[in-house]
């Protein structure tokens, strides 16, 4: 198998003929793939009856960083070095997982989250951190090092291994990794703080970006 490792700038928004090439490679192009994904609000989503019979991956993205510092060591233990959730992050992270009880989404426990705060952080105010196991394999791309192949082979792991049915793997990362992996489709303004990519595993498809608890011009930081 072809594998392919994508580069680009300080923004980490990826040449758009570079992941098309990508996904052709990858044998992952096909007409609806071109497309870039609009985020939809959960309560409306044509994906609901699946979630509440579960057996999907729910990838979320970080909950909300707006006004925080943007990374500067890169070392996974910094705290002060990170780019943190913001106090409305916090309280979005919590609302996901309660907007997500209303909703009768159910959630395989434990949730798994990658180790820089932000995303550790979103998980655990959601759920408790009891219910929540942190993995490297979720680790952000500028996190990873040399070990940034083993990572993708991790995200690309958790999308496709088979889910019970009656509950749903829940993953709290971070978007870049999910560009990698599937391209444009998740790229640009696609996937905003907080919001889930939801993936059919087994194939790994990427069904749609649902918002759980959007937040008034939040979505993206600029970093």
């Amino acid at each position: 198998m072809l594998r392919l490792k994508l580069r680009w700038g300080p923004w980490r928004t990826p040449d758009p003929a570079v992941t098309r090439r990508a996904l052709v490679l990858g044998g992952l192009a096909s007409p609806a793939a071109a497309q870039r994904m609009v985020p939809q609000d959960v309560a409306t989503s044509d994906l609901m009856p699946r979630l509440r019979a579960g057996g999907l991956v729910l990838f979320f993205r970080h909950a909300d960083t707006l006004g925080e510092p943007c990374d500067r060591s890169f070392r996974v233990g910094d705290r002060a070095g990170q780019r943190n959730i913001s106090p409305r992050g916090r309280e979005q992270s919590r609302r996901i997982a309660a907007r997500m009880a209303e909703l009768g989404i159910p959630v395989q426990f434990p949730v798994l989250a990658g180790p820089v705060y932000r995303a550790r952080d979103t998980a655990e105010e959601a759920w408790s951190p009891g219910r929540v196991q942190v993995t490297d394999g979720l680790l952000a791309d500028d996190f990873s090092g040399p070990r940034l192949d083993w990572v993708l082979a991790e995200h690309r792991r958790l999308f496709s291994a088979p889910v019970p049915p009656g509950v749903n793997r829940v993953l709290v990362g971070h978007r870049t990794p999910a560009i990698m992996i599937f391209g444009d489709p998740v790229a640009g303004r696609a996937f905003p703080e907080g919001a889930a990519l939801v993936i059919e595993p087994g194939a790994a498809l990427p069904l749609g970006i649902l918002e759980f608890a959007p937040l008034p011009g939040g979505g993206f930081h600029g970093c």
